[in-house]
């Protein structure tokens, strides 16, 4: 019993040496304070964690206060703080736990009016140029010509639609990213780029790949539809329906052909008249948007289309909107009417219970500008 109680007490005896010995050589002359804390430099922050080794150094020693704290010190906490702080990323992006601030449509379209913009701005043909007979016919029967003081709103809204989707503009992200929250009900931020975006019905997992012939417009427009409390429900009613697992379609690029079909109606001044009784342009336009997906909608449902009718549906409702845009606005002034009054959905009670089917390899998404005349085919929007 002696022999391996003296056998126990020299190796330990030896160990302190050792841990001893490792302090006095790293530790400078005259620097005692820092010689606990260089024994254990070759520590891993996971064992000091164990140890209590950490706060052991910031607290109080033998009942005196520490005096000035190392730099050695400091790293080791910034170190431990960092360690419930360490996020994995998700798709090419980290994401926080502290989800950013919701940005409004007004914020974002500030944001436009103050940036250089004046490149995208070369691009934008504001009318349609007719020749001809044509010419004569929208002279003498055709709608109105905007206003001279309003075209200059009318130029900002095409030249947004000039403009792409910047992935390192803070902006353009805040964008995103409320749209995201605000169709899915999450509290919290998702990486830019990701397989999440095909559930918004996006077609991959880079939603700027969608956005050919609307630009940044069909973002705005979408953001528009989910900031105000009315346009909202009647966003999340889409929403519903695109899910449906019969019905189902892609909304956010269902969306963009919407504001394709707006920016259409704008440059032909099928929105002119309204646009001149209003002296205002964007608010003309943003509810021209929101009228058309109403009535998208209303159609898919009643008429009980599916996506394989999609390129065929969006002619005619492009036709009609075109044709009759004052009774297109007055049908979404019936609609908000009612949701503020808080009657039923005018576009019914979907039955969503089942799950959401996956797209069909078969049946495929046509845009409005996709279809080639007297053509069956349906290709995807690009």
């Amino acid at each position: 019993m002696s022999e391996n109680s003296s056998s126990v007490r020299n190796e330990k005896e030896i160990r302190d040496g050792q841990v001893e010995s490792v302090s006095t050589r790293c530790s400078p002359p005259g620097d005692k304070d820092n010689s606990a804390l260089l024994a254990f430099r070759g520590i891993p922050i996971s064992e000091l964690r164990n140890r209590s080794v950490l706060r052991a150094l910031t607290a109080e020693a033998n009942g005196r206060q520490p005096g000035v704290v190392s730099t050695e010190v400091l790293r080791a906490q910034e170190e431990w703080e960092a360690v419930n702080s360490i996020h994995p990323e998700s798709g090419s992006q980290a994401i926080s736990d502290r989800p950013g601030q919701l940005v409004s449509f007004s914020e974002a379209l500030q944001h436009f009016q103050t940036v250089d913009l004046s490149s995208f701005k070369k691009r934008i043909q504001p009318t349609i140029r007719r020749t001809g007979l044509a010419a004569l016919r929208h002279c003498l029967f055709g709608p109105p010509k905007l206003h001279q003081d309003l075209r200059e709103e009318r130029d900002l809204v095409l030249t947004i639609a000039q403009c792409g989707l910047d992935s390192q503009d803070p902006m353009h992200g805040r964008v995103l990213q409320t749209i995201y929250r605000k169709l899915t009900g999450s509290k919290f931020d998702c990486a830019l780029h990701g397989d999440h975006w095909e559930d918004l019905g996006f077609q991959g997992a880079n939603p700027a790949t969608d956005l050919r012939g609307a630009g940044f417009l069909a973002l705005l427009h979408l953001l528009y539809l989910v900031m105000d409390s009315k346009t909202l429900l009647m966003a999340q009613e889409i929403f519903r329906l695109s899910r449906h697992h019969v019905q189902q379609f892609p909304f956010c690029v269902m969306s963009v052909n919407i504001t394709r079909i707006t920016i259409q109606a704008l440059r032909e001044e099928c929105l002119s008249r309204e646009c001149n009784r209003q002296q205002k342009v964007i608010p003309v336009v943003n509810s021209f948007y929101a009228a058309t997906f109403l009535r998208l909608a209303h159609v898919w449902r009643t008429q009980h289309k599916t996506i394989s009718d999609s390129g065929f549906v969006l002619k005619d409702l492009e036709a009609w909107a075109k044709k009759s845009p004052k009774r297109l606005l007055k049908t979404l002034e019936i609609y908000l009417a009612g949701v503020s009054k808080g009657q039923a959905s005018l576009l019914g009670a979907q039955k969503c219970s089942r799950p959401r089917a996956p797209p069909s390899k078969d049946l495929t998404f046509t845009g409005v500008c996709d279809l080639p005349p007297n053509s069956s085919q349906a290709t995807w929007l690009i």
